[in-house]
């Protein structure tokens, strides 16, 4: 395991996209997303998954002169079409028109449809945080789970993400699928041979099971909630295909691969109501007494979302970001 420095990773996914077409800027503004969420410890979707996704690049899957572009707009509400380029990008992009929205209207909306992976919808929350605004963002995906009281996969795990600003960087955000349990969360336990806290899908005769392998096997996750996250997923979908007018997690599973998927970005600006320091202060205090609770008997302390992502940053730039001598050497020979 090499310790790479935040810096010396941006540039190096920088140099490689440019060789592959994306104009400077582009490229600068793309690889900072695979490196912020390395740094924040988020490896699978940051330097882990860098290689797959030039991969796609070479392939033609994507192009990197294809820009996302407004095709609607009524006041705080935008409609774009991501014209299935680059992902990452065209999210950016979205969140920052919906912040500039925000700024103007108090509150703005990118439906962003027939878009690309977005690789961790987290990144878009903080992103908007660190803009001074309350984030809210959500996708939809290929047909992965199956609704509550089915068998087949018809709905989508759909990350959704909610992100509240601190003047000091350290934002309240939950980024989270709706499955009980990530696939990554499955994959570690099988490997550990561990089984799961709770019943994290099903087995081969339809019964839930807290054993990952047949779950991993068969790839029908449980919905977190079980009939709430399968609700909660269907409403998802259907929000972004009305407002996008574009692929619904039903029409994205004929596509053969995850692709042409619909967004939605909404940027609230609570500085319209209050001054920083008030917004600050309800922030503080609610995370003061959730902290506070006692922790189950050997259990660590309670932690707000975000925490940790922040305690990762930290150390990851002040020591170096880990990565996998491996994949890192296969990353600087591309």
């Amino acid at each position: 395991m090499t310790r790479v420095k935040y810096e010396d990773m941006r540039l190096e996914f920088k140099r490689i996209l440019m060789k592959r077409g994306f104009t400077e800027d582009d490229a600068g503004a793309a690889a900072a997303v695979f490196a912020d969420n390395s740094l924040d410890g988020v490896y699978s979707h940051g330097y882990i998954r860098f290689p797959r996704m030039v991969s796609y690049l070479d392939q033609g899957v994507i192009d990197p002169k294809v820009e996302a572009t407004c095709e609607m707009a009524f006041g705080a509400m935008e409609r774009w079409d991501g014209h299935r380029g680059f992902g990452p990008l065209n999210a950016r992009k979205a969140m920052d028109r919906a912040c500039a929205l925000a700024r103007e209207f108090g509150i703005g909306l990118v439906a962003l449809g027939n878009n690309n992976h977005w690789l961790r919808g987290g990144s878009y929350g903080w992103q908007a945080a660190n803009q001074g605004m309350i984030g809210i963002c959500w996708s939809n995906t290929t047909p992965n789970m199956p609704a509550w009281g089915g068998k087949d996969r018809k709905i989508g795990n759909n990350p959704i993400i909610f992100a509240v600003p601190q003047s000091n960087g350290e934002h309240v955000v939950v980024d989270c699928a709706l499955s009980q349990f990530s696939f990554g969360k499955l994959e570690e336990a099988k490997l550990a041979g561990r089984r799961m806290p709770l019943p994290c899908g099903y087995d081969d005769d339809d019964n839930l099971t807290d054993d990952p392998a047949p779950v991993m096997a068969n790839l029908r996750l449980a919905p977190m909630g079980y009939w709430k996250g399968s609700g909660i997923s269907m409403l998802l979908d259907l929000i972004a295909t009305v407002l996008t007018n574009a692929n619904s997690v039903q029409k994205i599973g004929t596509f053969g691969a995850e692709v042409g998927l619909s967004q939605i970005m909404i940027a609230i600006d609570p500085g319209k109501f209050n001054d920083p320091a008030l917004t600050d202060e309800i922030v503080r205090t609610l995370i003061a007494d959730v902290r506070s609770s006692e922790p189950l008997k050997g259990g660590p302390p309670v932690r707000y979302p975000g925490e940790r992502d922040v305690k990762t940053r930290k150390e990851n730039m002040e020591s170096g970001i880990p990565v996998n001598d491996e994949v890192w050497t296969q990353i600087q020979r591309l």
